[in-house]
Protein backbone atom coordinates (compact mmCIF):
# COMPACT_ATOMS: atom_id res chain seq x y z
CA UNK A 1 0.00 0.00 0.00
CA UNK A 2 1.38 3.45 -0.83
CA UNK A 3 1.89 5.80 1.60
CA UNK A 4 -1.12 8.06 0.09
CA UNK A 5 -3.48 4.92 0.19
CA UNK A 6 -2.75 4.33 4.03
CA UNK A 7 -3.39 7.74 4.73
CA UNK A 8 -6.70 7.31 3.28
CA UNK A 9 -7.62 4.83 4.34
CA UNK A 10 -7.09 5.56 8.01
CA UNK A 11 -8.71 9.32 7.02
CA UNK A 12 -11.56 7.37 6.12
CA UNK A 13 -11.86 5.14 9.38
CA UNK A 14 -11.61 8.41 10.93
CA UNK A 15 -14.42 9.79 9.40
CA UNK A 16 -16.27 6.33 9.49
CA UNK A 17 -16.32 6.28 13.32
CA UNK A 18 -16.93 10.17 13.87
CA UNK A 19 -20.40 9.72 11.39
CA UNK A 20 -21.22 6.45 13.69
CA UNK A 21 -21.32 8.38 16.75
CA UNK A 22 -23.02 11.30 15.48
CA UNK A 23 -25.72 9.20 14.28
CA UNK A 24 -25.92 7.81 18.00
CA UNK A 25 -26.76 11.62 19.72
CA UNK A 26 -29.88 13.21 20.45
CA UNK A 27 -31.59 16.24 18.29
CA UNK A 28 -31.13 18.55 20.86
CA UNK A 29 -27.25 17.64 21.51
CA UNK A 30 -26.87 19.31 18.23
CA UNK A 31 -27.43 22.85 19.69
CA UNK A 32 -25.19 22.64 22.58
CA UNK A 33 -22.04 24.46 22.84
CA UNK A 34 -18.57 22.77 23.09
CA UNK A 35 -15.76 23.81 25.04
CA UNK A 36 -13.92 24.87 22.06
CA UNK A 37 -15.14 28.18 21.45
CA UNK A 38 -18.38 27.71 21.91
CA UNK A 39 -18.91 26.28 19.32
CA UNK A 40 -22.04 23.80 18.85
CA UNK A 41 -21.89 20.41 18.20
CA UNK A 42 -23.29 21.73 14.33
CA UNK A 43 -21.07 24.27 13.89
CA UNK A 44 -17.82 21.40 14.27
CA UNK A 45 -19.85 19.19 11.46
CA UNK A 46 -20.13 22.54 9.28
CA UNK A 47 -16.69 23.07 9.91
CA UNK A 48 -15.46 19.50 8.90
CA UNK A 49 -17.13 19.88 5.89
CA UNK A 50 -15.74 23.18 5.27
CA UNK A 51 -12.42 21.86 5.07
CA UNK A 52 -13.54 19.04 3.04
CA UNK A 53 -14.81 21.35 0.70
CA UNK A 54 -11.87 23.40 -0.08
CA UNK A 55 -10.26 20.72 -0.32
CA UNK A 56 -12.22 18.77 -2.94
CA UNK A 57 -12.42 22.65 -5.05
CA UNK A 58 -8.60 22.78 -4.98
CA UNK A 59 -8.64 19.15 -6.59
CA UNK A 60 -11.06 20.69 -9.38
CA UNK A 61 -9.67 23.63 -9.72
CA UNK A 62 -7.03 26.08 -8.10
CA UNK A 63 -8.07 29.01 -9.61
CA UNK A 64 -11.97 28.25 -8.67
CA UNK A 65 -10.19 27.71 -5.06
CA UNK A 66 -8.56 31.57 -5.07
CA UNK A 67 -11.58 33.04 -5.87
CA UNK A 68 -14.22 31.09 -3.26
CA UNK A 69 -11.07 31.96 -1.01
CA UNK A 70 -11.61 35.61 -2.07
CA UNK A 71 -14.97 35.94 -1.78
CA UNK A 72 -14.99 34.44 2.30
CA UNK A 73 -12.53 37.44 3.21
CA UNK A 74 -14.45 39.32 1.41
CA UNK A 75 -17.63 38.91 3.52
CA UNK A 76 -15.15 40.11 6.37
CA UNK A 77 -17.40 37.58 8.94
CA UNK A 78 -16.13 35.49 11.11
CA UNK A 79 -15.56 31.54 9.84
CA UNK A 80 -17.86 30.18 11.66
CA UNK A 81 -20.66 33.06 11.31
CA UNK A 82 -20.16 32.76 7.28
CA UNK A 83 -20.12 29.07 7.27
CA UNK A 84 -23.55 28.81 8.57
CA UNK A 85 -25.05 31.91 6.66
CA UNK A 86 -23.03 29.62 3.35
CA UNK A 87 -24.37 26.40 4.40
CA UNK A 88 -27.83 28.31 5.07
CA UNK A 89 -28.38 27.31 8.61
CA UNK A 90 -28.42 23.54 7.43
CA UNK A 91 -28.19 21.44 10.99
CA UNK A 92 -28.42 18.38 12.50
CA UNK A 93 -28.93 14.79 10.94
CA UNK A 94 -29.22 16.77 7.47
CA UNK A 95 -25.68 18.56 8.14
CA UNK A 96 -24.44 15.00 9.34
CA UNK A 97 -25.52 13.76 5.72
CA UNK A 98 -24.40 16.60 3.73
CA UNK A 99 -20.75 16.18 5.57
CA UNK A 100 -20.11 12.61 4.99
CA UNK A 101 -21.42 12.37 1.42
CA UNK A 102 -19.10 14.89 0.57
CA UNK A 103 -16.01 13.60 3.08
CA UNK A 104 -16.45 9.79 1.59
CA UNK A 105 -16.33 11.63 -2.05
CA UNK A 106 -13.38 13.63 -1.34
CA UNK A 107 -11.84 10.03 0.29
CA UNK A 108 -12.71 8.39 -3.36
CA UNK A 109 -11.49 11.09 -5.67
CA UNK A 110 -8.02 11.40 -3.65
CA UNK A 111 -7.77 7.48 -3.58
CA UNK A 112 -7.81 7.69 -7.39
CA UNK A 113 -5.75 10.59 -7.66
CA UNK A 114 -2.18 10.98 -8.96
CA UNK A 115 0.08 10.80 -5.79
CA UNK A 116 2.20 13.74 -7.21
CA UNK A 117 -0.35 16.24 -7.41
CA UNK A 118 -0.47 19.72 -5.52
CA UNK A 119 -3.49 21.40 -4.59
CA UNK A 120 -3.08 25.22 -4.56
CA UNK A 121 -3.57 26.79 -0.95
CA UNK A 122 -4.26 29.88 0.60
CA UNK A 123 -0.11 29.58 1.78
CA UNK A 124 2.26 27.32 -0.32
CA UNK A 125 0.90 24.61 -2.56
CA UNK A 126 0.34 21.32 -0.25
CA UNK A 127 0.70 17.97 -1.44
CA UNK A 128 -1.94 15.77 -1.63
CA UNK A 129 -0.93 13.36 1.16
CA UNK A 130 -0.22 16.34 3.34
CA UNK A 131 -3.76 17.82 3.19
CA UNK A 132 -4.89 13.84 3.64
CA UNK A 133 -3.26 13.69 6.88
CA UNK A 134 -4.49 17.53 7.75
CA UNK A 135 -7.97 16.41 7.82
CA UNK A 136 -7.28 12.85 9.55
CA UNK A 137 -5.91 15.23 11.99
CA UNK A 138 -8.86 18.23 11.86
CA UNK A 139 -11.10 15.05 12.23
CA UNK A 140 -9.83 13.69 14.94
CA UNK A 141 -8.78 16.71 16.94
CA UNK A 142 -12.26 18.39 16.10
CA UNK A 143 -13.79 15.25 17.09
CA UNK A 144 -13.25 15.43 20.35
CA UNK A 145 -15.27 18.71 20.95
CA UNK A 146 -18.08 16.41 20.47
CA UNK A 147 -16.86 13.55 22.41
CA UNK A 148 -16.28 15.90 25.61
CA UNK A 149 -19.67 17.67 25.36
CA UNK A 150 -20.96 14.42 25.35
CA UNK A 151 -18.91 12.86 27.97
CA UNK A 152 -18.49 10.15 25.90
CA UNK A 153 -15.54 7.37 25.80
CA UNK A 154 -13.69 7.35 22.93
CA UNK A 155 -11.79 4.36 20.94
CA UNK A 156 -8.05 5.28 20.63
CA UNK A 157 -6.25 4.09 17.14
CA UNK A 158 -2.86 3.84 16.31
CA UNK A 159 -4.30 5.84 13.00
CA UNK A 160 -2.99 8.89 15.52
CA UNK A 161 0.35 8.19 14.54
CA UNK A 162 -0.17 10.39 11.23
CA UNK A 163 -0.88 12.87 13.95
CA UNK A 164 2.08 12.60 16.31
CA UNK A 165 4.34 12.53 13.07
CA UNK A 166 2.36 16.62 12.09
CA UNK A 167 3.11 17.47 15.30
CA UNK A 168 7.04 16.58 15.79
CA UNK A 169 7.88 18.46 12.78
CA UNK A 170 6.00 21.43 13.46
CA UNK A 171 8.08 21.78 16.30
CA UNK A 172 10.18 24.78 14.17
CA UNK A 173 7.21 26.17 13.08
CA UNK A 174 5.41 27.16 16.20
CA UNK A 175 7.95 29.30 16.96
CA UNK A 176 8.67 30.42 13.51
CA UNK A 177 4.98 31.73 13.36
CA UNK A 178 4.91 33.56 17.14
CA UNK A 179 8.38 34.97 14.92
CA UNK A 180 10.42 33.40 17.72
CA UNK A 181 13.88 31.29 17.37
CA UNK A 182 13.45 27.70 18.84
CA UNK A 183 14.90 27.62 22.09
CA UNK A 184 17.08 24.75 21.16
CA UNK A 185 17.20 21.64 19.36
CA UNK A 186 14.01 19.10 18.85
CA UNK A 187 13.45 16.96 22.03
CA UNK A 188 13.86 13.10 21.49
CA UNK A 189 10.37 11.93 21.91
CA UNK A 190 9.26 8.36 22.91
CA UNK A 191 5.16 8.07 23.47
CA UNK A 192 3.73 4.81 22.86
CA UNK A 193 0.73 3.84 20.83
CA UNK A 194 -2.58 3.08 21.48
CA UNK A 195 -1.88 -0.59 20.17
CA UNK A 196 1.14 -0.46 22.96
CA UNK A 197 3.95 0.01 20.08
CA UNK A 198 6.57 2.27 21.02
CA UNK A 199 6.95 5.13 18.66
CA UNK A 200 10.17 7.19 18.83
CA UNK A 201 11.75 10.87 17.37
CA UNK A 202 14.79 12.34 17.22
CA UNK A 203 18.08 11.15 18.94
CA UNK A 204 17.93 10.35 22.58
CA UNK A 205 18.85 13.33 25.11
CA UNK A 206 18.08 13.21 29.04
CA UNK A 207 17.78 16.71 29.38
CA UNK A 208 15.25 17.61 26.16
CA UNK A 209 12.95 15.01 25.97
CA UNK A 210 8.70 14.10 25.71
CA UNK A 211 7.70 10.48 26.81
CA UNK A 212 4.34 9.18 27.69
CA UNK A 213 1.31 8.12 25.92
CA UNK A 214 0.80 9.08 22.00
CA UNK A 215 -3.03 10.27 22.88
CA UNK A 216 -1.91 12.97 25.33
CA UNK A 217 0.95 14.07 22.91
CA UNK A 218 -1.70 14.38 20.05
CA UNK A 219 -4.06 16.40 22.00
CA UNK A 220 -1.38 18.74 22.83
CA UNK A 221 0.21 19.77 19.64
CA UNK A 222 -3.58 19.95 18.45
CA UNK A 223 -5.09 22.18 21.06
CA UNK A 224 -7.36 19.84 22.02
CA UNK A 225 -5.94 19.88 25.54
CA UNK A 226 -3.23 21.84 28.13
CA UNK A 227 0.10 20.00 28.35
CA UNK A 228 -0.74 20.48 32.78
CA UNK A 229 -4.27 18.29 32.19
CA UNK A 230 -1.91 15.48 30.27
CA UNK A 231 0.58 12.84 31.65
CA UNK A 232 3.71 13.62 29.70
CA UNK A 233 6.47 13.94 30.98
CA UNK A 234 8.64 17.24 29.48
CA UNK A 235 11.98 17.17 30.66
CA UNK A 236 13.84 20.31 29.44
CA UNK A 237 13.92 23.74 28.55
CA UNK A 238 13.30 23.36 24.90
CA UNK A 239 10.89 20.58 25.21
CA UNK A 240 9.01 22.62 27.66
CA UNK A 241 8.66 25.74 25.84
CA UNK A 242 7.23 23.78 22.81
CA UNK A 243 4.47 22.04 24.48
CA UNK A 244 3.55 25.34 26.22
CA UNK A 245 2.55 26.37 22.64
CA UNK A 246 2.48 23.79 20.74
CA UNK A 247 0.61 24.22 17.24
CA UNK A 248 0.19 21.37 14.64
CA UNK A 249 -2.64 23.19 12.28
CA UNK A 250 -2.13 26.16 10.43
CA UNK A 251 -2.81 29.40 10.57
CA UNK A 252 -2.03 32.59 12.75
CA UNK A 253 -0.90 31.21 16.42
CA UNK A 254 -3.49 30.09 18.70
CA UNK A 255 -3.31 29.44 22.58
CA UNK A 256 -3.83 26.11 24.38
CA UNK A 257 -7.23 25.78 26.30
CA UNK A 258 -6.25 26.90 29.33
CA UNK A 259 -5.45 24.08 32.43
CA UNK A 260 -8.60 22.43 33.57
CA UNK A 261 -11.08 23.63 30.72
CA UNK A 262 -10.83 20.54 28.83
CA UNK A 263 -9.66 18.10 30.71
Amino acid sequence: MSDLAEVIKDLRAEGDELYAFLLTIGEEDWTRATTFKNWTINDVVQHLYFGDYLGMTSHKNGDEFLAFMETVQASKQDLVDYTRSWLNGESGVTMLERWYGQFSEMCDLFAASDPEIRLTWAGPDMGLKMFATARLMETWAHGWEIYDLLKAPRQHTDRIRHIATIGVKTYGWTFANRKLEPPGPPPYIKLTAPSGEIWEWHTPQEDNQITGQAVDFCQVVTQVRNIADTDLRVNGEPATQWMAVAQCFAGPPEEPPKPGTRA
